[in-house]
């Protein structure tokens, strides 16, 4: 039986504890997992199993949500982070991150953080989530895949205005994205021959250069050059025509040139079940697509389907490896 996968507390006062314990319900024994973090900001009525190793949780999980505690510095109150506690969310980051490089746990599932929290109790010095876990592997470049049954998409950039995005988009690092894209797909997705779809940049692919050239200049010559590496590649494809089902029946994995050009057709396609994958970490780290939502917390209502997703495809990724 393959080791429990790690789930890390996040913000405590968004809607984590919440969806953890609900993911907990839902999966039980079919998806083996524990949680980081303090059992006091869980919700009252939750079943909990105190664990001092990751192996006790296979056996706990059919009744009980294990949890490995972590004391935090306050409760926490639904909707109002708490600088001070910011030190121990980074902890249980960091804790997760130790278990699942030591193989005591077989994949991390990380809650949605809160950065200014982090930045206001802890001088968090990352950009967000995914660059710290990249720092505490040693990797320089990661790239940030959502996915879910109906469609894997990888932005090549991210969160840089979209004025900034032609600079930005280099040949070095669309080269880095589709590398780490396809060693992805073969490594942690069990695909041995993985098709990837690239979208154009500009409207139409730039239609000839009519609107745009930066297809005809340097995007389309690396895919041909990409080519003779082994890589299965097609495009650059006009965006507006990649996304409908008999598109996507044609690749395993979509590139995109930016933030909105990748998360509109997912989050409108899978609204709920879209799942954060980092590819190019040496683990699986899996997330649900969406923030701390401290409108809701506490409130009973958050939706825990992303976050039983992310467990779900971290389950299936590690036994793939």
């Amino acid at each position: 039986m393959s080791a429990p996968i790690a789930l890390s507390c996040g913000e405590p006062a968004g809607i984590g504890p919440e969806i953890a314990a609900k993911a907990w319900d839902h999966l039980r024994g079919d998806c083996p997992f524990f949680w980081i973090g303090d059992p006091a900001h869980l919700p009252p009525d939750t079943p909990v199993a105190l664990i001092d190793t990751p192996s006790q949780a296979t056996v706990a999980c059919d009744r009980t949500l294990p949890v490995l505690p972590i004391s935090f510095a306050t409760k926490a109150q639904p909707g109002q982070p708490a600088p001070e506690n910011a030190p121990f969310v980074i902890q249980a980051i960091e804790r997760a991150v130790e278990l699942v490089q030591t193989g005591a746990a077989s994949a991390l599932c990380t809650a949605p953080i809160h950065k200014k929290a982090l930045i206001d109790g802890a001088g968090f010095a990352y950009p967000g989530h995914t660059e710290f876990l990249a720092a505490l592997a040693g990797r320089e470049r990661v790239v940030m895949m959502l996915a879910s049954d109906q469609l894997r998409v990888v932005p090549a950039t991210i969160h840089i205005a979209l004025s900034e995005v032609p600079t930005a988009l280099t040949p070095s690092l669309l080269r880095d994205t589709i590398q780490i894209t396809a060693a992805g797909l073969r490594d942690q997705f069990g695909i041995a021959h993985p098709r990837i779809a690239v979208a154009g940049l500009n409207p139409h692919a730039g239609e000839g250069g009519a609107m745009g050239t930066e297809e005809s200049d340097w995007i389309a010559p690396l895919l041909e050059a990409m080519q003779t590496d082994s890589y299965t590649l097609t495009g650059p494809h006009p965006a507006d025509t990649m996304f409908h089902a008999a598109a996507r029946a044609r690749y395993d994995a979509a590139i995109a040139m930016y933030h909105d050009q990748a998360l509109i057709p997912i989050k409108t396609l899978d609204f709920d079940r879209g799942v954060n994958v980092t590819l190019g970490l040496p683990f699986i780290r899996t997330s649900p697509d969406h923030g701390t939502a401290f409108d809701i917390a506490g409130k009973g209502i958050a939706n825990p389907s992303s976050l039983i997703e992310a467990l779900k495809l971290a389950q299936r990724m590690a036994q793939s490896t």
